[in-house]
């Protein structure tokens, strides 16, 4: 990559977090970069491919020698969602830096917004879903677990924030890495306690109301038991972790 004088050679850059995303994955990153390119914003794509078992790993190698200002990881062992967009955050250069689901299940047409809340003097901006409810089994019960998650949330932990583990979170970089550095899980509960730690850290962090469309072809890595289990195994160790420390 060439040098620049600047501390700061991007304006914004956008992780991309690769799990089992091979479907999707090279038609996501054309909207992406479209939208990217209509900001006007000088961008760069970070790619953290977690060890995914099919053919992600190509396709992200495929897509970096597409185009510039495109880099990747390739994990040799899954890391898991946390861990990776925590290792991107480290990696990026930008001014502002960010990450959104690649499947775009929140769509990147709401990147502006976001920017534009960061624009105003926010620390960073992150999507509130408004759910389009389709009624079949598999979604509606994602959707009342995950509102559901939502209010349990609200009770246990002293913030504003409506929907902690929406996938669509940007931030003014030189003030989300300290907070990064605190975070501990590796996990999807990562979403959570970024937020939490960036309240008490003092860091204004606005909500940017987002319609979610779930994509029927996508197959979902999530496994309900399997990860309700941990977020509440999550959400105990954090609480005990906050406990004796003072709110800064």
């Amino acid at each position: 990559m060439t040098s620049v004088a600047s501390p700061t050679p991007y304006d914004l850059s956008v992780v991309v977090a690769c799990y089992r995303e091979e479907g999707h994955l090279r038609d996501s990153v054309a909207q992406l970069a479209a939208t990217l390119a209509a900001t006007g914003l000088a961008c760069e794509l970070v790619f953290v491919e977690d060890c995914s078992g099919d053919g992600t790993a190509a396709i992200v190698a495929e897509l970096v020698r597409e185009a510039p200002h495109r880099r990747a990881v390739y994990h040799d062992h899954n890391v898991g969602r946390g861990g990776t967009v925590a290792e991107g955050f480290a990696l990026a250069q930008g001014r502002i830096v960010g990450f959104l689901d690649i499947d775009l299940e929140v769509h990147c047409r709401h990147l502006p917004t976001a920017l534009a809340a960061i624009a105003d003097g926010a620390d960073g901006a992150t999507a509130f879903r408004e759910y389009d409810v389709r009624w079949r089994p598999a979604a509606l019960l994602r959707t009342v677990l995950s509102r559901g998650y939502r209010w349990l949330f609200r009770r246990l932990f002293d913030v504003p924030f409506r929907d902690p583990e929406a996938g669509f979170k940007f931030f003014v970089r030189d003030r989300i890495l300290p907070v990064v550095a605190e975070t501990r899980d590796r996990g999807w509960f990562w979403d959570s306690e970024i937020l939490v730690l960036a309240h008490r850290a003092g860091l204004r962090i606005a909500e940017v109301p987002v319609r979610f469309e779930r994509r029927a072809d996508k197959a979902s890595t999530v496994r309900v038991v399997r990860d309700v289990w941990r977020y509440l195994v999550a959400i105990r160790a954090f609480r005990r972790r906050l406990r004796p420390g003072p709110t800064r």
